[in-house]
């Protein structure tokens, strides 16, 4: 018998969720990490889930747990660990085909082992961890799971803070060389990037003999590799032809999303009626776009684009007056030849 006192009994709702967020959750072929540190509220939010998947989606929810806490309904079966052994509960779980399984506090080697044969056989799983951080969550799936598995185990991340959700990551597996690496050395990599936004925050890939989880050094204010910079030039240049709209500043947030930063004045001419505008662009340009106020620039970034458009301004003026004196140059000297002509 567990006796335990909640501190809290929230719903999914008090949570405010993105509803992309919401479609991840109720995926049953997902596998889902809820981390945080202790007492930051991972067990509540993942009570929440498990009374929504039961109540809203109608899903059939069981629990792996030890001990047994989860506060949730009397419709969904809690299993303790089966003569000390969660493998054993897991293989009677299989026995009733849930859609989706809790598995609260994933601590040790063998529970993250657990967890990926429990994913691995589509059961949709929600697991619940400790953890500092969204990464440091994935970071201990290493060497447990091995790298190719790791983004089908795990593809979803959910960073509990306070009680509130400070981060959520994605996990995808790509094939490509890893940042900054030469395109010869092409190998798998998972991409770990913010959800929704996509932005690729980390690379996972092998390297040797040893897992490398490396950070993607994108620079925030520029847009990224030389090579997304160049790009995002070059669509910056190809939106302001298509629209007649100038736009200070683009940014390639991942190969086929980017965002630009435009004048608050040409927001909705950009925009167009019910979004029909920014729709018809994308199709154009094959490509997912995000439109911001140049105000939300960083300050430093701002007043690069005003000291480059005031040096466009003077260039412009300098070309004018130049091309004016030598027009008038070129016209006194065939005036000066005409007379000489003449005296002969």
């Amino acid at each position: 018998i567990t006796i335990v006192r909640p501190v809290a009994h929230l719903q999914i709702s008090d949570y405010n969720l993105n509803p992309e967020l919401m479609d991840r959750l109720k995926d049953h072929h997902r596998g889902v990490f809820v981390v945080g540190r202790p007492g930051s509220g991972k067990t509540t939010f993942a009570q929440a889930i498990a009374s929504y998947l039961d109540s809203e989606v109608g899903a059939m929810v069981k629990t792996m747990e030890a001990p047994r806490d989860l506060q949730v309904p009397q419709r969904i079966t809690q299993y303790a660990p089966l003569e000390g052994d969660l493998e054993k509960t897991a293989e009677v779980i299989f026995l009733v085909r849930p859609d989706f399984v809790i598995f609260d506090e994933v601590r040790r080697t063998r529970d993250f082992e657990i967890f990926g044969d429990v994913r691995l056989a589509g059961v949709g799983l929600l697991g619940v961890t400790h953890a500092n951080s969204a990464l440091e969550a994935i970071q201990r799936m290493v060497g447990k799971v091995e790298l190719g598995l790791i983004s089908q185990v795990l593809d979803t991340v959910i960073h509990i803070e306070k009680g509130k959700i400070a981060q959520v990551l994605e996990l995808k597996m790509v094939v490509r060389a890893p940042t900054g690496m030469e395109s010869d050395l092409s190998r798998p990599v998972i991409e770990i990037k913010e959800f929704p936004s996509g932005k690729i925050t980390h690379e996972m890939f092998a390297f040797g003999s040893e897992i490398a989880v490396v950070p993607v050094n994108i620079n925030e204010e520029e847009g990224g590799s030389p090579a997304m910079r160049m790009a995002a030039i070059q669509l910056k240049k190809e939106i302001s032809r298509l629209t007649g709209i100038p736009v200070h500043h683009a940014k390639f947030l991942t190969d086929s999303s980017a965002e630009m930063y435009i004048n608050d004045s040409s927001i909705g001419a950009m925009v167009g009626t019910r979004g029909e505008s920014i729709r018809q662009l994308e199709e154009d340009l094959s490509i997912k776009l995000k439109v911001n106020s140049v105000k939300d620039l960083p300050r430093s970034l701002r007043k690069k684009i005003e000291n480059d458009t005031n040096q466009d301004e003077e260039l412009d003026q300098w070309r004018s007056r130049s091309g004016r004196h030598w027009e008038n140059s070129s016209g006194k000297n065939k005036k000066g030849k005409g007379r000489k002509g003449r005296r002969n």
